[in-house]
């Protein structure tokens, strides 16, 4: 290795704290960006910009005028610490700095959200000792891949890309709803086939992966509530057809969500990949996160066709905020 050239590489980060304890875990997450810089060729052409919850109470507004055109641009990953603050609302009450992490998912079609769930040395889990006698880190190691733009989100990341954009916001569609008297309030859960193939392939390409870099045979689960809804009844449907022409070698499982909760603190070793609709993968990847330690401990990806954003799983802690007490991982 010594006789290697040594090639210096560049690359543009995008840096954005957001609220809270996002702000300190920034601070960790720049200490370990210095350690590569200076103990590898890579180097990182960092720019910061405030934004979210505070920000907005501070200056009316989620984030400086450009940015969005900045990450879309300029930058070859986006790194995010948290976004929320009490207090904090846009007046139509959406969530104050939503166009920051919503408006870039929608926005920069980063349509999987890739959250690993792996036991840490000398992390005991809430769960620990009822599935296994003897702990071992390397008994759960699955990733989870939640589809990222669609879903019971839709409208909410659309309204967050088109205000991050510029656009002008889509008007909603009123609709009746039979038996229903007063004030009723809805979201649309559109999953689409394009959304759905997508982010399906990439669980089973990530499959793929694993089966590689491990050495050993890699089950892909759907979760889904296809026995009661539409767009789940599609997302499966699509899950067979993709699973049995591209990828017939991998084995699959597939499961309604709500004995899948019970399947992943009940035999997580069991798991390999899983892929969720929206939703459904929010939900059930803060409670993997359980297996790691808590929300603190587990950190995902959103990625997409030529963009990336990382970030934290947790939110931004206000009540643990600026007191040094937080884990930084």
């Amino acid at each position: 290795e010594k006789h290697l050239p040594c090639i210096m590489t560049e690359y543009r980060l995008t840096v954005l704290p957001g609220d809270g304890t996002g702000k300190e875990v920034m601070a960790e997450a720049m200490r370990v960006i210095s350690a590569f810089e200076k103990n590898s060729p890579i180097s990182f052409n960092i720019t910061e910009i405030p934004c979210g919850g505070e920000y907005y109470l501070e200056t009316g507004r989620e984030w400086p005028e450009g940015s969005f055109e900045h990450c879309r641009d300029n930058s070859d990953a986006i790194l995010l610490g948290a976004i929320g603050w009490p207090g904090a609302r846009l007046p139509n009450g959406d969530l104050a700095g939503g166009q920051v992490i919503l408006g870039l998912r929608s926005g920069l079609n980063l349509y999987a959200n890739v959250r690993p769930v792996k036991l840490f040395q000398g992390v005991k889990h809430k769960v620990h000792g009822v599935h296994k006698d003897i702990w071992d880190p390397n008994l759960v190691d699955m990733v989870m891949v939640r589809e990222n733009t669609e879903g019971l989100y839709h409208s909410l990341l659309r309204r967050m890309s088109q205000k991050a954009i510029g656009e002008k916001d889509d008007p909603m569609v009123i609709e009746k709803f039979p038996g229903l008297d007063g004030e009723v309030a809805w979201d649309t859960r559109p999953i689409s086939r394009m959304g759905s193939e997508r982010v399906i392939k990439f669980a089973f390409d990530l499959a793929e992966h694993r089966q590689n870099k491990l050495g050993k045979p890699q089950k892909v689960t759907c979760v889904d509530k296809s026995n009661v809804t539409r767009g789940c009844q599609l997302f499966r449907k699509i899950f067979h057809e993709i699973a049995e022409e591209k990828y017939p070698e991998i084995e699959i499982n597939e499961a309604y969500i709500d004995a899948f909760t019970m399947w992943l603190m009940r035999d997580p070793e069991s798991l390999d990949v899983v892929v969720l609709p929206n939703m459904f993968g929010d939900i059930a990847t803060d409670l993997a996160s359980v297996l790691q330690g808590g929300m603190g401990m587990a950190g995902s990806a959103n990625l997409g066709p030529k963009h990336m954003l990382f970030e934290p799983v947790h939110g931004s802690s206000p009540k643990h905020a600026g007191n040094n007490t937080v884990n930084p991982m």
